[in-house]
């Protein structure tokens, strides 16, 4: 027994130093030596082409001519505390090594997992990326991750922590191409790493975990949100005040570029955040030739326009000084997602317009230019089903789908937001336009019926066919309210052009596309994007009905509809069948336009990077000039085409303010030709023109004691109830009231409250006598009435006996509730919907 114990014992014995010799092996053996730290390897230039093999940007090699070391001396002392503080905090203690990570990475290889090369100490880092060769750098291994533990080791032995610190903040990659602070301090603010102030080293030291999702080049937000940690970070480790980060925090970043030779700069740099989210260092410096999408002429073009027209608002002939300095320009094709222009800005190189920021792939809000999916939405088939309660409490109680013939009441209307306050919508005009069709309602870009047309469909569902045509960045639902219908949330410009080109490509979704090949030194092809040769409409994933595709472009191609706010002749026309629509946000901040044929999309956006307000510019004057001579220019060479009208839709003569069919009784004056997903064509006749029997002598209604030769038929315009007000306002000759025991031919509705609006909050104050503190309360209804009480929190307030019906009330502090009670000539009684309100002191 002894024998076979002594057996196996010098067997494991023996079998753990083979195992030990292989792991000294695996780790020790050709160990890269210290002298190789400051080795510089030279490679091939990375090229970055056109579309037609035009010369974009040569990238040299990262330690080249773009490259600047600085001394430690020279690095502001607020960066070299940012960058310990995010990248190692124990740094000036730590023995090179991160023991934690070295045991984690040992625990998580004996499981069978991938060692993940996070937690690294600076001084791994530097051992990592600077005497380990690209392949092993590479590697995700145990062997690896204690092949740099040992090398960092050995060169916290052999440098002191002040040489480590300037080795890594002089060689250490900030995106844009910067290798080293003094690069990055220069590519993103135009001056020298030791010009540096707290904010800005903040925001550097931020980058190198993930130098492409926090640039703040393309997404200014998530780079304040990661600067934000890192001063967070120094507070925690002593080295600033609160104070100090909260001041931080609210400087106002001024970025510039040093100019160097580039074309399509925005563009280039989209590119290379594509390439290195797909590719590791060593491929990405190996002598890449990448031909992409864009044509250089477009992107001059728009480079040449966006300049032009910011020119020209700036020299206003009256003298206003609109105040705008960004534009930003995306086409894109249609039926295969490639991009053919992008333009961030006019000037890449201007810091005073901070015209490095990308505004093409920057969210903003998009003011109206939102309204088309919300209207998509509602015109679906396919997505009646997931509306369901949506519809049942939506202040519009319209059949689903709509239609372009849905009549939809352009009217002061309360709605309730999802935290219960009152949210009353208002038209850029500040006026209301009483029925319309939705139609004209999106053509015209009229706010309230979109916001209508919302709490019909509901955010959920608008957000998910948004994020199915491409819109991520409205992924989450409960930040938004119905004031998204209105670009309450923002978007990229790339993406809402994108998201307007599955209209153009009858309903299909075609990601958008920057590569078309990259290919190595050698020649040889990494990538190749599959040709896609004479493509007609069917490319890509079908994300939306191709009928309501057809109806969006249908809509925002029809010049008589959007007549009434853009005049007929306005610089929506372009010579050819073109969808479009503008949108401008609150306080004129964003211009935006974005229109489509079936052969080009384009998107524009005008305003100022640093998010101040313009003064007086709508999208149509803004981004409308630029999208225009674009568009007109970029298609001079091919012939018009008109959208393609798939099978499944009819056409019926409506009438022009209900949307229904005419009534043979009391005809409508007015009627439109409309198309209709077949199915969803009215069926109901026409109940807004109504024939009524006048007596001419008295001018009220006659009844069966009138004289027949005093009768005359007349028609009136009878509309709901919330828009009473409205029609009698705008000047509509109202019915006459009925007499005692009399009925009027087809007459109905109900009482509507029509102020307070329900949840809204008031407020006394002591400033002012408390007896002038008063609110109106006013209802209105579409039944004649003899005498209308207003019930507060349970008792009788006021009865009236005559329109308009309205009263006044001083205000008392508390929760109230207010119900309208009304009784018409033959005794019937009518209540309103119970509506809540409160008062504060």
């Amino acid at each position: 027994m002894r024998r076979r114990l002594l057996v196996i014992g010098l067997f494991a014995a023996s079998s753990l130093f083979i195992a030990s010799l292989f792991i000294i092996h695996l780790v020790f053996v050709d160990l890269p030596s210290l002298d190789s730290l400051t080795t510089n390897l030279v490679v091939p230039s990375t090229k970055i082409l056109d579309r037609r093999g035009r010369l974009l940007y040569e990238i040299a090699d990262p330690a080249g001519k773009h490259h600047t070391t600085v001394p430690l001396a020279e690095i502001p002392l607020a960066l070299q505390q940012a960058t310990i503080a995010t990248e190692d905090a124990s740094f000036y203690s730590n023995p090179g090594v991160d023991l934690v990570g070295i045991v984690r990475a040992m625990w998580i290889n004996l499981r069978g997992g991938e060692v993940i090369a996070g937690g690294s100490t600076i001084t791994q880092q530097v051992a990592r990326n600077h005497l380990l060769d690209p392949q092993e750098r590479a590697e995700r291994t145990l062997a690896r991750k204690l092949r740099e533990s040992i090398l960092a080791w050995r060169l916290a032995r052999a440098y002191s922590k002040d040489d480590i610190l300037a080795l890594y903040l002089n060689q250490t990659y900030y995106g844009h191409l910067a290798y080293g602070v003094d690069a990055a301090a220069q590519t993103y603010f135009g001056k020298h790493a030791a010009e540096l102030d707290l904010a800005e080293s903040a925001l550097l030291a931020g980058l190198p975990q993930a130098p492409s999702l926090y640039d703040p080049l393309t997404d200014p937000q998530a780079a304040a949100d990661r600067q934000a940690i890192v001063l967070d970070l120094m507070v925690k480790q002593g080295y600033i005040t609160a104070e100090d980060a909260r001041l931080a925090k609210s400087e106002k970043p001024k970025f510039a570029s040093t100019p160097f030779p580039i074309g399509a700069p925005h563009f280039v740099f989209y590119v290379w955040d594509l390439l290195e989210r797909k590719y590791p260092p060593e491929v990405l410096h190996s002598g890449l030739t990448v031909t992409t999408t864009v044509d250089l002429d477009l992107i001059h073009l728009a480079t040449d326009l966006a300049a032009r027209h910011l020119k020209t608002l700036a020299n206003d002939p009256l003298g206003i000084p609109h105040g705008a300095s960004g534009a930003a320009l995306v086409a894109l094709d249609p039926r295969t997602g490639e991009i053919l222009a992008m333009v961030g800005s006019p000037d890449y190189f201007n810091a005073e317009a901070s015209g490095a920021i990308n505004l093409a792939v920057a969210p903003r809000q998009p003011g109206s230019a939102i309204k088309p999916i919300t209207y998509a939405a509602a015109f679906s088939p396919d997505l009646c089903p997931d509306l369901g309660s949506a519809i049942r409490n939506s202040q519009s109680a319209m059949d689903c789908p709509w239609t372009p013939a849905t009549m939809i009441l352009d009217v002061r209307r309360s709605f309730v937001t999802k935290e219960g306050y009152s949210y009353v919508p208002q038209n850029y005009d500040r006026q209301y336009h009483g029925p319309v069709l939705a139609r004209e309602a999106l053509a015209s870009s009229l706010n309230v019926p979109a916001v209508v047309a919302l709490d019909h469909v509901g955010l959920r569902t608008m957000i998910r066919l948004a994020g199915r045509m491409g819109l991520t960045t409205l992924s989450d639902a409960d930040r938004f309210g119905l004031a998204l219908t209105l670009g309450g949330g923002e978007v990229r410009l790339l993406d809402l052009t994108s998201a307007y080109a599955v209209f153009a490509n009858g309903g299909r979704r075609v990601e958008p596309v920057a590569i078309l090949e990259v290919t190595n030194a050698k020649g040889e092809t990494i990538e190749r994007r599959p040709d896609p040769g004479p493509l007609l409409q069917g490319e890509g994933e079908q994300v939306l009905d191709p009928r309501v595709a057809y109806l969006i472009s249908d809509i925002l191609s029809d010049n008589q509809a959007r007549a009434a706010t853009f005049g007929l002749n306005s610089i929506l026309q372009i010579g050819r069948p073109a969808a479009v629509k503008t949108g401008t946000t609150t306080d004129y901040h964003d211009n935006w336009i974005v229109g489509y044929t079936p052969q080009l999309a384009v998107g524009v956006w005008v305003g100022n990077a640093d998010n101040t307000p313009m003064v007086k510019i709508s999208g149509v004057s803004g981004a409308g000039p630029i999208w225009h001579d674009f568009m007109r220019a970029a298609l001079q060479a091919r012939p018009p085409q008109s959208f393609v009208e798939p099978p499944g839709l009819t056409r019926v003569e409506v009438c022009a303010l209900s949307g229904l069919l005419p009534s043979p009784s009391a005809p409508c004056p007015y009627r439109v030709g409309e198309i209709f997903i077949a199915g969803t064509e009215p069926a109901q006749t026409d109940n807004l023109y109504q024939r009524f029997k006048i007596d001419t002598t008295t001018g009220q209604l006659a009844d069966a004691n009138t004289p027949p030769n005093r009768v005359v038929e007349k028609i009136f315009l009878v509309l709901p109830p919330e828009a009473e007000s409205w029609a009698r306002q705008a000047g509509i000759p109202r019915p006459p009231r009925q007499r005692a025991g009399a009925q009027a031919s087809g007459e109905a509705g109900e009482i509507v409250v029509t102020s307070p609006d329900p949840k809204t909050v008031y407020h006394i104050t002591p400033l002012l006598p408390e007896a002038s503190q008063q609110i109106r309360l006013s209802a209105m209804s579409g039944v004649a009435l003899v005498r209308l009480t207003f019930v507060l929190d349970g008792q009788p307030l006021a009865t009236l006996d005559a329109s308009p019906f309205e009263t006044w009330w001083q205000l008392a502090a508390g929760d109230h509730t207010l119900q309208v009670v009304g009784e018409d000539a033959a005794g019937k009684k009518y209540r309103s919907e119970a509506i809540g309100f409160s008062v504060r002191n």
